[in-house]
């Protein structure tokens, strides 16, 4: 009886602790459906409440939130998406003579004052134009693009006719760097110049401003371009520079150059004077890097067969008035290659003759040259091209690159046509997506261009391009010393030197020219003016610098094969 009472006892204190457990779970459940419910109801709040911001605020309507997060203006970046420009907010000093009511003067000061005050805010802001500026009454920005710190410091100035809207504003995070590509944006939003301008619609619309605008450039490969042709024009003291580096097969630009350039984050009026692009919108006559052309043509069309056949290059050709003649004597005859290694007008005259002015003239304007550049930029120049049938002495004239002037890229795509199997693309600013056949026409026949990179290589090897040799690359390419056309005949005294290049000539990947405006012989260059001095140098140190950025790492156990053609030359130094 005892046992059994026990037993119920302890059975009974079990149903209890199974209850109280039950319990205690039941209450945890509630507890947790609560908490649940409370977050839900914050967050319907909080849902009504942007829901009722979105309706009643002061933002623009029918704007959704993709487009109030995005820039007012899409990036420009280069082919490996490093920023070129860029949108961000920024402050401006503004001057609002309406500020103050009633007829009093607009400013607490005199205009005088406020300049000083504004001078020692801003150092390199003119007091006396500032002055003029306040004085005048009118409404207008004082300055672009302050910092904050500063708009503070004219805040205490405690002018109300200073004001210091919040604007979108274009950056140019690498400064002066492909400047001329890029051109700049200005106070009415819009761009101008270079790609800003060609692509101002793509960058502001709103269904585009979320993603960038890829560029074909390179900023490395622009940026030792430009490096070293201003090492080049401070060598050579010349007045400006040009270059440009070409895909040989795309048409892709993945640099370009000219110089003086101008920083687009803030255009002065020295940077007003050097926003004209002389890769694109000047023409020149470019003198001996027509002379692969010219042969290029008559060996495409049968009246060059025999590279060992001499022609006499000892006697000036008169004809029409007008002596042809080389820089100085080259001997008594020369052969197809050496007429290239030592630059002969002469020989070079002597070939287009046979070749004739038709075909001469039809091989021009395969590559381009009677047209403006292909490009994307706004200013392209337009080329000074031969009117009418082309006599004896423009044919002649022609072929080594004088009475026709036409821009550094026009060369540059004419190279490119030369080297790569003889098929001339446009060049273009756009990146070219890998795999992507870039359509073209044939110039030259591949047989021709196989013979030509033979030709340009023996030039730097052994010719007037030696200095452009970076060793391990195998560059080729041609000088030319032209000189400027002024009143009265050409100046000898001011010279355009330019130097055409590719390589690697045993499987062409790039063209690279450097053009020197008006250089002058100095203690850098031997003192001479010519190309062979100055041009080719850059080409020869840019070389080196840009290819194992491209991915050609230098190799002197590959070069092309010139074993048919090198012993048909004897070393000489022309232009």
């Amino acid at each position: 009886m005892t046992t059994l009472a026990v037993s119920t006892v302890v059975a009974s204190g079990r149903f209890e602790l199974v209850n109280v457990r039950q319990h205690l779970l039941l209450m945890a459940k509630w507890r947790v459906l609560w908490v649940v419910l409370v977050f839900a109801l914050i967050a319907f709040a909080a849902l009504v409440r942007i829901a009722i911001l979105g309706l009643f605020a002061d933002a623009p309507r029918n704007t959704d939130v993709f487009a109030a997060l995005v820039p007012q203006r899409a990036d420009i970046v280069d082919r490996n998406g490093v920023p070129l420009a860029r949108a961000f907010p920024a402050y401006s000093l503004w001057y609002n003579p309406a500020a103050l009511d009633g007829d009093g003067p607009p400013l607490v000061r005199s205009p005088r004052a406020v300049a000083e005050a504004l001078a020692r805010i801003f150092p390199d802001m003119d007091v006396a134009e500032t002055e003029a500026r306040l004085a005048s009454g009118k409404p207008g920005y004082l300055r672009r693009r302050i910092l904050p710190e500063d708009a503070n410091k004219v805040h205490e100035l405690g002018e109300p006719a200073l004001e210091f809207p919040r604007e979108t504003e274009r950056f140019y995070p690498q400064g002066s760097m492909a400047a001329h590509v890029l051109g700049y944006v200005s106070a009415d939003g819009h761009g101008h110049v270079g790609m800003e301008e060609v692509f101002d619609k793509r960058l502001t619309d709103p269904a585009q401003r979320g993603m960038p605008a890829a560029l074909s450039i390179d900023t490395r490969v622009q940026g030792a371009l430009e490096d070293e042709l201003l090492k080049g024009m401070a060598d050579s003291a010349a007045k400006g520079a040009a270059g440009i580096v070409l895909d040989v097969d795309t048409g892709e630009v993945l640099a370009l150059a000219s110089l003086p350039s101008f920083n687009p984050n803030l255009i002065d009026r020295a940077g007003e004077a050097n926003i004209f692009n002389r890769v694109t919108n000047q023409v020149y006559e470019l003198g001996s890097t027509f002379k692969p052309i010219t042969v290029a043509a008559a060996i495409d069309a049968g009246t060059v067969t025999n590279l060992a056949r001499r022609y006499p290059a000892n006697r000036p050709i008169e004809i029409g008035g007008f002596r042809i003649r080389d820089s100085h004597d080259l001997g008594a005859s020369l052969n197809v290659p050496e007429s290239l290694v030592q630059s002969s007008n002469i020989v070079t005259a002597l070939i287009a003759d046979e070749l004739g002015a038709a075909r001469l003239n039809a091989t021009m304007r395969a590559l381009g040259m009677n047209e403006r550049p292909y490009i994307e930029l706004p200013a392209r120049g337009f080329p000074l091209w031969p009117k009418g049938d082309w006599s004896r002495i423009t044919t002649m004239t022609v072929s080594y690159g004088h009475g026709i002037a036409v821009t550094p890229l026009h060369l540059a795509s004419a190279y490119a046509a030369l080297v790569n199997g003889g098929v001339w693309r446009p060049a273009t600013l756009q990146k070219v997506q890998p795999g992507v056949e870039v359509p073209g026409r044939r110039v030259f026949k591949a047989s021709t261009s196989a013979r030509m990179r033979q030709l340009l290589r023996m030039i730097v090897d052994v010719g007037t391009g030696k200095k452009a040799n970076a060793a391990g690359y195998r560059v080729g390419g041609k000088t030319g010393s032209a000189e400027k056309p002024g009143v009265g005949g050409y100046q000898r005294s001011n010279l355009v030197a330019t130097f055409a290049a590719a390589f690697p000539m045993d499987h062409p990947r790039y063209v690279v020219i450097a053009m020197l405006d008006e250089p002058q012989g100095t203690v850098a260059t031997s003192g001479q003016r010519t190309a062979a001095w100055n041009a080719a140098p850059v080409v020869g140190r840019v070389v080196p610098r840009i290819g194992p950025l491209l991915g050609i790492m230098p190799d002197d156990s590959r070069d092309v094969d010139i074993t048919d053609v090198a012993p048909l030359v004897a070393n000489g130094d022309g232009e």
